[in-house]
């Protein structure tokens, strides 16, 4: 008899050592089986995917909506964004994900990310210069955090003065106080204002930067978008850019404090830093777990039939270890073949700026190894904490001196 949501894994599964110590945890659960129940640190029920193979294709078929729409009435209690915020590609199935894609892809081609090389360096430089007049620093807080704020801010035109409270309100929605639910909507509402606004601004007089290109796009002929997709694709640039470059930078840079000998070979050879963030983003990568999914009619993963409109969480981390994928898959391997990770999606819904995510990061680290051949933790690594969550894996600190 095959599993069902009635006779099937019966309990919820624990969620404190996936966030704790998620790598060993998922070991477990994939050795177990395919599909587990559990419910999610939002409260809401889930089915969670762990292996490879049933991960990557649920990536890819279309039968998994990312159209809250399609959630069973009652079954999901996500936070509510305003219609501007939320006609977003992470929100979006066919046709209308395709149209939009087709529309927003032109804005980040390689032309268009590559000339943003240069920029970035001196972005890095600049934040590694005021690090290095100090002799100690908070990698997260000093480094990982500006750099992709300063780059985003400056791929959409946001003014020099307006990103003090930008970068407020970023921080607020990606990371929210649960003490205090109301400076996550307050936040909610000033970016929508201030997006509006300066949507108006460049409609009037554009620039060379990627808010007018959208404007252009949104106001052309032909295919277009609306203005909720336009302002929502804004907020999206920011919220997918900041937190998941943030942590791959952390993250990797701790991946290399805890191997000694492959830092020093980077250090010695930067030209094999895009194949080592490659192995970053499979070893301990920014996003344990994919954008949650609704099947649009009964599915079985595993031999396990999961309902229409039940959610469904594809955990990349898991799937990134599983061995029967990558062998020896708890071990950093530069040199392994790593065309299939999962870190940046897959199918159609791959991340749209993933190009500039792995730019960023090899920017970045190659800046930092340059600067400070000496670098190393600057607490002990017991001291060290990540954030207890499912959708993201970094830490909360990262203390380093030289």
């Amino acid at each position: 008899m095959q599993n069902t949501a009635e006779t099937g894994p019966d309990a919820p599964i624990d969620l404190t050592p996936l966030l704790d110590d998620p790598y060993p945890a998922y070991a477990a659960l994939r050795e177990a089986g395919p599909v587990h129940r559990i419910n999610g640190t939002d409260g809401n029920p889930a089915w969670l995917v762990t292996r490879y193979d049933d991960v990557r294709s649920a990536l890819a078929d279309p039968r998994f909506s990312l159209d809250k729409r399609n959630a069973t009435p009652g079954g999901y209690r996500g936070f509510a964004l305003p219609p501007a915020l939320d006609a977003n590609l992470l929100n979006m199935d066919p046709p209308d994900h395709t149209r939009v894609r087709r529309l927003v892809v032109k804005a980040f081609t390689p032309g268009r990310v590559e000339a943003l090389r240069e920029p970035v360096r001196r972005v890095a430089d600049e934040l590694l210069d005021a690090m290095a007049r100090r002799g100690s620093a908070d990698l997260i807080a000093d480094y990982a955090g500006p750099l992709p704020i300063t780059v985003i801010c400056d791929l959409l035109g946001i003014p020099q003065h307006d990103r003090r409270d930008f970068l407020a309100w970023s921080d607020a929605l990606i990371t929210p106080d649960p003490a205090r639910p109301e400076l996550m909507k307050q936040a909610v509402g000033a970016m929508l204002e201030f997006y509006t606004g300066l949507i108006a601004a460049k409609r009037a007089e554009p620039a060379d930067d990627l808010l007018s290109d959208l404007i252009a796009v949104r106001d052309a002929d032909g295919d277009r978008l609306t203005e909720d997709e336009l302002t929502s694709l804004a907020f999206l640039i920011l919220f997918a850019g900041y937190e998941n470059t943030v942590h791959l930078i952390g993250n990797a840079v701790l991946t290399l404090l805890d191997h000694p000998d492959q830092l020093r070979a980077l250090r010695h050879n930067p030209a094999e830093l895009p194949a080592a963030v490659e192995e970053f983003l499979r070893y301990d990568g920014p996003s344990p777990l994919a954008i949650r999914r609704f099947p649009t009619e009964d599915v079985e993963i595993g031999g396990v039939r999961i309902p229409a409109g039940e959610s469904v969480l594809l955990s990349i981390a898991s799937a990134n270890r599983d061995a029967a994928r990558f062998p020896d898959p708890d071990t950093l391997d530069r040199g392994r073949e790593l065309s299939g990770h999962l870190a940046l999606g897959h199918g159609i819904h791959r991340c749209l700026g993933a190009p500039l995510a792995r730019l960023e990061a090899v920017t970045a680290l190659e800046a930092l190894l340059d600067r400070f051949p000496g670098l190393r933790l600057g607490v002990p690594r017991d001291e060290l904490r990540h954030r207890r969550a499912l959708r993201a894996r970094g830490l909360i600190s990262l203390p380093v001196a030289w």
